[in-house]
C-alpha cells in the first residue's frame, strides 16, 4: 500500500517550515551580480543574483527600501542580506532582501563600461558623426527577431501612423550564440539597399540578454552604416553601446517606430492647412498685384504729357506768384530799412553840422585871437622894408631907408632918419614910468 498522499500546498508549506526553522537561511548574506533588475510600480524591486555557477531570485519589498542607499542597476556586484524563504503559491524559493550594499562591479558591466569608454575616446559617439533622421521616411529597415514583441510593436505603430511606409525586416538573432554576427549582417545587408532609415533593436531583458548590442563589432557596423540608424534596445532604463553609437536612441522599439514613421494623418492635415494658407496668400498676393496695377494706371495718367505740362504751368504760376510776394515783401522791407537809414543819416548829419558849427566858431575865435588884424585894430602896426620883408629889428632899417607901416585902416610910407637901438620895450617902460 502506498504511503500518504499530500497536496502541493501541503508540500510547499512543509518546505516553508523547514526554511523558517533554518537559522542560517533566516539571516544570510549573498554576494552576486545584479541581473533582470525591475522596479515595480508598487515600489518593490525584483532582481536576480548570479555568479559563474548559478542564479538566485531575489526581491526587496518597498518597506525594506530604507536599506538601499543607491540605485540598483544591471551588472552591479552587490552583497544582499536577508532571508531565504519559499513562495508557497509557486513552490519556488527566493531571497527576501533587507539590506543591499555595493561589492564592486560585475564582469559584464565592467566589460560594458570599458568598451563604452574606448569607443568614446575614439570619437564614435561624437555629435558631428550623427546623421539626421529623415522627416518623411518611406522605406524603413528593421534588424530584430522575427518572432519578438519588438517587430510586432513596430508593425502596429507603423500601420496606425502611416500604412504607406514600407517595412523591410532582416530576421536576426538578438541573443545567444551567433547574435553578434547576425545583427552585423543585418545592418550591412539593409544598408546596401539604400533605405531611408534603419531600426536596430529588441525588447527588454537582462544584461546577458542584451549583450549582443554591447559587442564592438555591432557598434562598428552601426558607425559605418551609411543609412541613419535608430537604436531601440530593451526598455527605457536599458542602455547599450549601440545606443551611444547610433544616430538616434529610442527608449523602446515602439518609440523607435514613433520617431521613424511620420504620422500620415497629421501630414495630410498639415498639407491641407498649408494648401489653405497658400491659397489665402495667393489671393492676398493677387489683391496686392491688382492694387499695384491700379496705382500704375493712375501714375500713367498722372504722367501723361498734357497733364505734366498743365502741372508745370500751374507750378510756374504758383512760383511767379510766390516770387512776386517775396519781391514785394523784400522791396517793402528794403524801403523801410532805407527810410530808417535816411532818417538816421539825416539826424546824424544835423548833429554833425551842429558840432562842426560849434567847432568852427571855436576855431574862428581862436584864429581871431591869433590874427594880426586883431593886433592892428588894437594900435599895433606891421612894418616891412622896401622889399616887402617884415622888419623885426631896427638893425634891418638903416637911416635913409624907406619902410612901409601897415595899420588897421591902411599903410604908411616913411623914411628912416634916425635909428635908436634901445629896446622899444624899454622906451615903452620909460614912457610908462614918466
Amino acid at each position: 500500500m502506498a504511503g500518504s498522499i499530500y497536496s502541493v500546498a501541503q508540500v510547499n508549506s512543509y518546505i516553508k517550515n523547514l526554511f523558517v526553522q533554518d537559522f542560517l537561511l533566516n539571516r544570510i548574506s549573498v554576494r552576486g551580480e545584479v541581473s533582470n533588475c525591475k522596479y515595480h510600480t508598487s515600489g518593490h524591486i525584483y532582481f536576480t543574483l548570479k555568479d559563474k555557477s548559478g542564479t538566485l531570485s531575489a526581491v526587496m519589498f518597498a518597506g525594506q527600501r530604507k536599506g538601499l542607499t543607491f540605485q540598483l542597476q544591471e551588472g552591479q556586484q552587490v552583497v544582499v542580506t536577508g532571508s531565504i524563504d519559499i513562495y508557497e503559491r509557486d513552490g519556488r524559493y527566493q531571497l527576501y532582501a533587507r539590506e543591499i550594499r555595493r561589492d564592486g562591479v560585475g564582469d559584464l558591466f565592467e566589460r560594458f563600461q570599458k568598451l563604452r569608454d574606448e569607443l568614446e575616446e575614439m570619437g564614435m559617439f561624437a555629435a558631428e558623426y550623427k546623421k539626421p533622421i529623415p522627416k518623411y521616411a518611406k522605406t524603413i529597415g528593421i534588424v530584430t527577431a522575427s518572432t519578438g514583441a519588438a517587430i510586432h510593436d513596430i508593425i502596429n505603430i507603423t500601420a496606425r501612423r502611416n500604412p504607406y511606409v514600407q517595412l523591410i525586416l532582416y530576421p536576426a538573432l538578438v541573443q545567444g550564440q551567433g547574435a553578434r554576427e547576425s545583427i552585423v549582417n543585418g545592418i550591412r545587408t539593409l544598408d546596401a539597399m539604400g533605405l531611408d532609415v534603419l531600426i536596430v533593436g529588441r525588447g527588454g531583458g537582462s544584461i546577458e540578454d542584451l549583450w549582443a548590442f554591447n559587442e564592438e563589432e555591432v557598434a562598428r557596423a552601426i558607425f559605418a552604416c551609411e543609412t541613419p540608424v535608430i537604436s531601440a534596445v530593451g526598455h527605457e532604463t536599458d542602455v547599450t553601446v549601440a545606443d551611444y553609437v547610433a544616430d538616434l536612441r529610442a527608449p523602446t522599439p515602439s518609440a523607435a517606430a514613433e520617431l521613424a514613421v511620420f504620422d500620415y494623418a497629421r501630414f495630410a492635415a498639415d498639407l491641407e492647412a498649408r494648401k489653405r494658407k497658400l491659397s489665402r496668400e495667393m489671393g492676398f498676393f493677387l489683391d496686392q498685384v491688382k492694387g499695384r496695377l491700379r496705382q500704375d494706371e493712375l501714375k500713367i495718367r498722372l504722367y501723361h504729357p498734357q497733364h505734366v505740362i498743365r502741372e508745370k504751368r500751374q507750378r510756374l504760376a504758383d512760383q511767379e506768384e510766390r516770387l512776386e510776394r517775396i519781391m514785394d515783401a523784400r522791396t517793402g522791407e528794403s524801403r523801410s530799412r532805407l527810410q530808417t537809414r535816411k532818417e538816421r543819416l539825416s539826424r546824424a548829419m544835423d548833429r554833425r553840422m551842429e558840432d562842426d558849427k560849434k567847432k568852427l566858431a571855436e576855431a574862428s575865435g581862436r584864429l581871431w585871437g591869433l590874427s594880426p588884424l586883431r593886433k592892428l585894430s588894437q594900435g599895433f602896426g606891421y612894418i616891412e622894408d622896401q622889399e616887402g620883408k617884415r622888419l623885426g629889428s631896427v638893425k634891418q632899417a638903416p637911416p635913409g631907408s624907406g619902410i612901409t607901416v601897415q595899420v588897421a585902416d591902411g599903410t604908411l610910407s616913411a623914411l628912416v632918419t634916425e635909428r635908436n637901438e634901445e629896446s622899444g620895450w624899454q622906451n615903452w617902460i620909460k614912457t610908462e614910468q614918466t
